[in-house]
């Protein structure tokens, strides 16, 4: 059918995308070792991290106590897009996560841009969280010696230093236990996981005990705008939460838990977002908790009147961060795997490990490229273009949603978005303010990296592209791809 859709935009059915990612290219598979509660332990650590531990001093300098409200409002942005994510992610449960989900709905092209989209969501966020790290690893020493890592090493040229080795290291780490397999990463990330949200139980804990209702007055000294660009800042605490639907092909039953583990993420942290911010600024004060690094050691500090509860807040921030770098860029790299599956970008990265089942070389290959920018950039320089990127790739997501009710209205559903078209349709407004509030010069440097993105399609990806070469196999014969899955030969 060379007039159809399809051909035009290469779009890429369910069908055919579910039977690819069982299809064995190197004759080794990944493993199915995740259940549920895996699921939510992977989510709650790539979401709960440094936008609690770091950038929650941001968001107070932003919105000050008002800031519980732009949590709310940035949580309600993830939820509309949360619903979207869980219908397709139990729908078609393959690694490529959103990228996969945009082959679907909206066509090759799109999947690859949101693909390198992903770059910034999970690619420069490692290289964030890693620099966030550094920033209570040293608090941490700090607590426990009365000494800490010299600036130069520990900050790169922008923030005063040279190079910020502790960034460096907690990316080698993560990048060695991803290496080990699935089983190891699945069960240090539940680990931390439970870890850090004990941390943050006994801050809250800590914090309620000071709790002063005078300090939550002005509630929103800078008003609507102030919540405004609070929640654009408290985005960033939530990135991380569809990293879940890049289990895909590692989940024991993922039609069925990938759906329930994202609601579930979303509401927990959604929680303890709001209980922490209350319990730091009621202690102390939001002017006293805006703009402070390593805020919640130094208000435990404050209300203690000692530096060793904050020390185990710093030591829970250490662990927490950790498992942040370990679950995004294991996110990373099974994106990669799916484009380099479909020939958008080299094959190297596709490769899967006999020994471990896991891409060996893409991880590493992703370590080094991502401990780059962890080691000379500032955490503040990338965070916005990190959002908007985020962003940009919910509001697809939202539209994929609604493409594939229309194109596949018989595809198996474990889940559906409720209200259906008003909750996708909300999730993409809802995206559109808060890329807007990122400012002209994010849209600039968005647009630019769009661009470059758009070259190295046409350039490469076209090109390459085994849907459009007819390159691809199935192991599984029952599975015939649809007019939809067969597409003329690039030009």
């Amino acid at each position: 059918m060379p007039g159809s859709p399809a051909n035009r935009f290469r779009i890429k059915s369910p069908t055919r995308l579910v039977a690819e990612a069982g299809a064995d290219l190197e004759g080794h598979g990944l493993k199915r070792h995740m259940g549920l509660f895996h699921l939510v332990c992977f989510g709650v650590g790539a979401i709960v991290g440094t936008g609690i531990f770091v950038g929650l001093s941001e968001s107070v300098a932003q919105a000050g106590p008002a800031v519980v409200v732009s949590f709310v409002l940035a949580a309600i942005t993830c939820v509309f897009t949360a619903f979207a994510f869980a219908e397709l992610g139990g729908a078609i449960p393959v690694s490529g996560s959103s990228y996969s989900f945009a082959y679907a709905g909206l066509g090759e092209g799109t999947a690859f841009l949101v693909g390198w989209c992903l770059l910034l969501e999970y690619g420069i966020s490692v290289s964030a969280v890693a620099v966030g790290w550094s920033q209570y690893v040293n608090e941490l020493l700090h607590s426990l010696t009365g000494w800490t890592l010299p600036a130069a090493l520990s900050a790169g040229p922008g923030d005063g230093g040279v190079i910020n080795l502790p960034a460096v290291i907690v990316i080698a780490l993560a990048s060695v236990l991803l290496v080990r397999g699935v089983r190891e990463s699945a069960g240090a990330t539940a680990a931390m996981a439970v870890l850090k949200l004990a941390i943050l139980v006994a801050f809250c804990v800590i914090g309620y005990s000071a709790f002063k209702d005078g300090n939550l007055t002005p509630f929103s000294p800078a008003g609507l705008g102030g919540i405004g660009a609070g929640t654009t800042a408290a985005f960033f605490s939530y990135i991380g939460f569809d990293a879940i639907t890049t289990a895909g092909e590692e989940a024991k039953n993922p039609r069925r838990d990938i759906p329930v583990a994202i609601l579930v993420c979303i509401g927990v942290v959604t929680l303890l977002y709001c209980a922490v911010a209350l319990a730091a600024i009621g202690a102390i004060g939001g002017p006293e908790v805006g703009g402070r690094p390593a805020a919640l050691s130094y208000v435990v500090n404050q209300v203690t009147g000692s530096t060793i509860g904050g020390g185990v807040i710093a030591f829970g921030a250490v662990v927490a961060i950790a498992s942040v770098v370990l679950a995004v860029m294991y996110g990373q790299t099974r994106i990669l795997m799916s484009m380099s599956r479909d020939g958008l970008i080299p094959r190297v990265f596709e490769r899967i490990s006999p020994k471990t089942s896991t891409p060996v070389a893409g991880t590493l290959i992703v370590a080094l490229v991502f401990a780059i920018p962890a080691a000379f950039a500032s955490l503040d320089s990338v965070v916005n273009l990190c959002t908007i990127g985020t962003l940009a790739i919910m509001a697809v997501v939202n539209i994929a949603v609604m493409a594939l009710r229309r194109r596949e209205p018989g595809l198996a559903r474990t889940f559906r978005v409720p209200l259906y078209p008003v909750m996708p349709l909300l999730g993409v407004a809802f995206c559109l303010y808060l890329i807007y509030q990122t400012g002209w010069t994010t849209w600039v440097q968005f647009v630019v990296f769009l661009a470059v993105g758009s070259l190295v399609y046409v350039l490469y990806g076209r090109r390459h592209s085994r849907l459009a070469a007819g390159l691809r196999t199935t192991r599984t014969d029952e599975v015939t791809p649809d007019a939809t899955a067969v597409e003329t030969p690039a030009v």
